[in-house]
């Protein structure tokens, strides 16, 4: 068969944009599609409510596909391992609640499930602002991660979502841009993004959970976003409480 080019292109366009048009209104918009990002949308869709995903980078999986120092191994501990098994990810019991999957698979299975589960996921695409109405967080304002590389002005364009999850990771960037631009005052014990501390693994998992969750009216976060946002120690290649943080915002979104 003689491949047409045209037909190729005009394929990868026109199911683009359906795409995109469709996530222009959104339930939930999901900002970084680290674990706890993927997680959240998996469990969001999986709730039947319209999720959108948008990753600044080529791909999905944050700091997940390098495991510990490029090992890409993960560990995962004895609460999150039922997720490890919805997911169908593969591990292998390394001491008593202590569980080794491949870092790799890992992320390859949260994409999947989430894109099967209904969550729409956008690669290469930066959120610049958020849209703010009556003191409420009720949007992104949106532009490709390559225009902000190469310094352009190029005015962005602006999706609606009914709430918006800031997993971005150690940045916190959504957080960041109510703090700078709002002057917001956070649900954090300071009213301002205390910032991420050192790390100390039992303490950064013991405390993203409780982290996770509305900060600004409309505006929630989670994974390591959690944690700067509010304060707590990192953990390093311990992702049990990134992918239980997925799990916890997306169900404190459905029972609103």
């Amino acid at each position: 068969m003689q491949i047409e080019d045209i037909i190729v292109s005009r394929a990868i366009i026109t199911n683009y944009m359906e795409e995109l048009l469709g996530a222009l209104d959104s339930d939930v918009a999901v900002v970084g599609g680290g674990p706890a990002g993927l997680a959240a949308a998996y469990y969001l869709a999986k709730g039947n409510l319209r999720v959108a995903l948008f990753e600044s980078k080529l791909s999905v999986g944050g700091g997940m596909w390098g495991g510990g120092m490029m090992f890409n191994k993960i560990v995962v501990q004895d609460e999150a391992r039922p997720i490890l098994e919805e997911m169908g990810i593969r591990y292998k019991t390394f001491e008593q609640g202590y569980y080794c999957a491949d870092s790799v698979e890992a992320v390859a299975a949260l994409a999947l499930n989430a894109v099967r589960a209904g969550a729409r996921i956008f690669n290469l695409i930066s959120v610049e602002d958020v849209m703010v109405r009556k003191e409420r967080i009720t949007g992104l304002v949106l532009n490709w991660k390559a225009v902000g590389m190469a310094n352009l002005h190029v005015d962005p364009l602006a999706v609606s979502s009914k709430y918006v999850i800031d997993s971005t990771g150690h940045d916190a960037q959504v957080t960041n841009i109510v703090v700078r631009k709002l002057k917001g005052k956070l649900n954090t014990q300071s009213g301002a993004l205390e910032g991420e501390k050192s790390m100390w693994a039992s303490r950064g998992e013991e405390a993203i959970l409780a982290n996770t969750g509305e900060v600004y009216p409309g505006l929630y976060v989670a994974g390591m976003a959690a944690n700067a946002v509010v304060g707590g120690y990192r953990m390093g290649p311990v992702f049990g409480g990134m992918l239980l943080s997925g799990q916890k915002v997306a169900q404190l979104i459905l029972d609103r």
